[in-house]
């Protein structure tokens, strides 16, 4: 089988791109998983995708859009517990659950893959393939471990910064940054049920970032205009990640 070089046409899917990095993929993975790609449908913002108590089948895969894991109060409070951005699938062993102990669902309109457990069977009985997906599935336990640090020891502005300085890496790694800038269509309130915060504490907080010349905000569109200083702020260190460390200019 031919391998895959780094980026080109034949990579152009999130989720391809995504796996490219962990792993390196033949010709044939890449057209297994530009199949499931291409069965995508659009979910408008604020829909369950699977819902918690639900029975999971196959899994998920973002192509577009921003989604997330959350769990609810009894009182409607929610705590958002991980971003599914482009190129992430969710999630590889979900099928030998019973019900879902919590809930997906989309912050903004999204473009979703359902991959049937018979596909899902298939992707994972090649070896590259297997491979690039266990590895995304362990980047995505750090990544709940570094949100757990963030709530329990960071400050307000330390959390914003470290999520900001995360999201870029992971947003390059998938094609999806200019510079140090990426679109984050995601609402005030949202980052507040991921930090644990206020919808008004975090204006504060991103005010007192923006204030310090460390990011500017212009619609959707997050810039980090002093990523070594934001950086430095958060003590972000992206080894968790598994990719390369942003230029910090």
């Amino acid at each position: 089988m031919k391998v895959l070089p780094g980026g080109g046409a034949a990579m152009s899917g999130p989720v391809l791109r995504k796996l490219q990095g962990f792993s390196r993929l033949e010709e044939a993975d890449a057209a297994a998983l530009a199949m499931c790609e291409a069965g995508t449908r659009l979910v408008p913002a604020g829909t369950d995708l699977i819902r918690e108590g639900d029975r999971p089948e196959g899994m998920l895969a973002i192509t577009e859009g921003f989604a997330c894991r959350y769990k609810l109060r009894e009182n409607g409070a929610r705590q958002i517990m991980a971003y599914l951005i482009p190129g992430d699938v969710c999630d590889l062993d979900i099928s030998v659950l019973n019900r879902m102990d919590h809930a997906i669902g989309t912050l903004t309109t999204c473009r979703v893959a359902r991959i049937a457990p018979e596909a899902s069977r298939d992707l994972r009985s090649r070896p590259a393939l297997a491979r690039g997906l266990h590895r995304a599935a362990i980047v995505d336990e750090a990544i709940l471990r570094e949100w757990i640090m963030n709530l329990g020891r960071r400050s307000a502005v330390e959390r914003l910064a470290h999520l900001f300085c995360e999201l870029l890496v992971r947003m390059r790694a998938v094609g999806l940054t200019c510079g140090n800038s990426y679109d984050l269509p995601i609402t005030q309130l949202d980052l507040a049920d991921t930090t644990g915060m206020t919808s008004v504490h975090v204006n504060r907080s991103l005010g007192e970032l923006r204030r310090a010349g460390l990011i500017e905000r212009k619609g959707k569109r997050l810039t980090l205009c002093d990523l070594a200083r934001l950086m430095e702020m958060a003590e972000f260190r992206p080894n968790y990640l598994h990719r390369e460390m942003p230029t910090a200019a």
